[in-house]
């Protein structure tokens, strides 16, 4: 039987799981790795990045993007630690990634030689599989166990690698578990009963809401026809924003800091909370004490973590939400058996008030949008990006301010893609989301939006954007200040501490890089640059010139005048005089909030 290296035989198996792009920085303890990688070059494209940081974030979001396993690939000591910054991100959002780490020859192990670490417990805390390789012929079945295992436990699979086992010729007979693997089901349908009691509580409440996240992906029909049949609004997760059409009449986008009013007043006021497919972090503190929760998921740890329930559903959200919408229809008088019927009553009322909310809120975000205010408005800026963004565009979107606005300002829906770090909320993720988007999706429109502080940390990748040329549309909003942290220590109060940035040329730095860069100061010039770039065939960079002016801290807009005692400066602070308390609003269409 013929003998193979075994690094050869490696790589094998992940092309026989369907990996197709690797992200990389090279070591002396990955040679072995390296060269097995430059013999399959043919069939899986190897991205090498200039930190291993952006490679494991790439990975990261390649896998979220497209629910395939990300690869990435660090050298032993600094390049491992390296890693982990992206790898914590895939742990905090439950998504899986391989990470293979180099370490010196085994004949070195344990002598403190160059760049010798003990690499397992580094990554003991964020790994569901974490293994040193012991063999050469051991090597093809421990990394085809992790990408088992990450698929399976939906997380970071580590292999740590020995230089020389690598190299070592091994008998080419090891035939992967790839063809045999096939995803869990998870169409778990709710118990009967509990589908019952859940619509028992719905129907009984005056002010429910219907709040979900990504486990609803694919549920927007059955998402609005319940909506318009329960008097119930729509609120997101941050990461729920394309499940429905942003446009849509009952849909209040989301809540807390990045957040719209509308769902910061509905989750404030609702007395039933329904949870599908989320694990929201912050509701402990953005929904009323009072209010009672129903949560839906299909990981029964999440059910009851942040809240106390009323009912708690182990389901998958969209077969629950099939399971709810049937138990509705089979509820209703015959007479409404041709289609939907608003609900009346109470609950009718209340969907009203939330959609006069809303609408109100459109077209003050829309006036605000005409403003030709120096430095930009955030408004203005998304405003010109609504215009040109193709209705399959991809959004990776980096942390911090840039959240706020793209809840509240980008237009997105059903066909769109959007990929952030929601939870580990690491900066600097806009700009290795865009490659892995770009590689992930040809042909698509692929955008990043950055601000200056986000982009700092990570701009030296551009250059791989380049070598790869990727057409990606980066999007840098400089305001010369971590704005999201100044707007913490105004609220704390507390002196401005650290939070100022230089005014950064981005533009001339992506030249030196090899990407087109331009600065932007006024709208026309914004208009001007975005037609020119909008079918860009190669990575270009967008330098806008924004305010530092806060956007309004939707979560502190009080739900009656008379709740803040400034707030007729409060306002007139934030330029939102057009903007009502959301008692005024439900007053008119006969709800009390209590």
């Amino acid at each position: 039987m013929a003998r193979i290296s075994a690094a050869h035989v490696m790589m094998r198996v992940l092309e026989d799981w369907g990996v197709g792009t690797v992200f990389g920085l090279p070591g002396g303890s990955l040679d072995s790795t390296m060269a097995a990688v430059h013999d399959f070059r043919e069939r899986i494209h190897y991205v090498g990045v200039r930190h291993e940081e952006v490679g494991a974030l790439a990975a990261v979001a390649q896998s979220k993007l497209t629910g395939r396993i990300g690869v990435t690939i660090g050298s032993a000591g600094p390049g491992a630690v390296h890693l982990l910054n992206g790898l914590y991100d895939a742990r905090a959002d439950n998504v899986p990634v391989l990470a293979l780490v180099g370490q010196v020859p085994t004949s070195l192990m344990n002598t403190d030689y160059f760049q010798e670490m003990p690499e397992n417990p580094v990554f003991d805390d964020v790994a569901v599989y974490n293994r040193t390789v012991t063999s050469p012929e051991l090597l093809p079945q421990v990394v085809d166990t992790a990408i088992r295992t990450a698929y399976a436990k939906r997380g970071v699979a580590v292999v740590v690698i020995p230089k020389d086992l690598g190299w070592a010729e091994i008998e080419d007979d090891y035939v992967s578990s790839a063809g045999a693997w096939t995803q869990p089901e998870w169409r778990l349908e709710a118990r009967s009963e509990d589908v019952a009691r859940a619509l028992e509580l719905i129907t009984t409440a005056e002010r429910p809401i219907l709040y979900f996240g990504r486990g609803a992906h694919g549920a927007a029909d059955l998402l609005r026809e319940l909506s318009e049949r329960l008097g119930a609004p729509l609120v997101s997760t941050y990461l729920g924003k394309t499940i429905l059409d942003d446009a849509e009449p009952s849909y209040m986008i989301s809540t807390g800091r990045v957040s719209a009013k509308p769902a910061v007043d509905v989750g404030l006021t609702a007395d039933l909370i329904v949870f599908i497919g989320t694990n929201y972090e912050f509701g402990a503190h953005l929904f009323s004490p009072d209010a009672r929760f129903i949560d839906v998921n299909l990981e029964p740890t999440v059910i009851g973590a942040r809240h106390a329930v009323e009912l708690g559903i182990r389901a998958d959200a969209v077969v629950f939400l099939e399971q709810l919408l049937d138990a509705v229809r089979a509820a209703e008088p015959p007479s409404h058996a041709g289609g939907p019927s608003a609900a009346a009553g109470a609950r009718g009322r209340w969907l009203a008030a939330a959609r006069e909310d809303k609408r109100q809120w459109d077209a003050w975000v829309a006036e605000r949008a005409r403003d030709e205010d120096l430095p930009l408005r955030l408004e203005a800026v998304y405003a010109e990006i609504n215009q040109v963004t193709e209705p399959d565009a991809v959004f990776g979107v980096d942390v911090g301010n840039v959240n706020i606005s793209t809840a509240r300002f980008l237009h997105l829906g059903p066909g769109h893609q959007m990929v952030t770090s929601p939870f580990y909320a690491t900066m600097g993720f806009g700009l290795p989301a865009g490659i892995a988007a770009a590689l992930s999706y040809p042909g698509r429109q692929v955008w990043t939006l950055s601000g200056d502080g986000g982009m700092a940390m990570v701009i030296p990748d551009l250059v791989t954007q380049a070598e790869q040329r990727l057409p990606v549309i980066n999007v840098v909003f400089t305001n010369r200040s971590l704005g999201f942290i100044e707007a913490e220590q105004d609220d704390t109060p507390q002196p401005h501490s650290g939070i100022a940035l230089s005014d950064v040329d981005f533009a001339k730095v992506a030249e030196g890089f090899g990407v087109r860069g331009h600065t932007v100061v006024t709208r026309e010039e914004l208009r001007e640059v975005l037609s020119k770039v909008a079918h860009t065939e190669e990575p270009v960079l967008i330098d806008v010139k924004v305010t530092d002016d806060r956007q309004l801290p939707a979560e502190q807009f009080p739900l009656r005048a008379s709740d803040r005692a400034d707030f007729a400066d409060f306002r007139r602070r934030y330029r939102a005089e057009a903007l009502e308390p959301f008692a005024d609003i439900a007053a008119r269409h006969g709800v009390a909030l209590g």
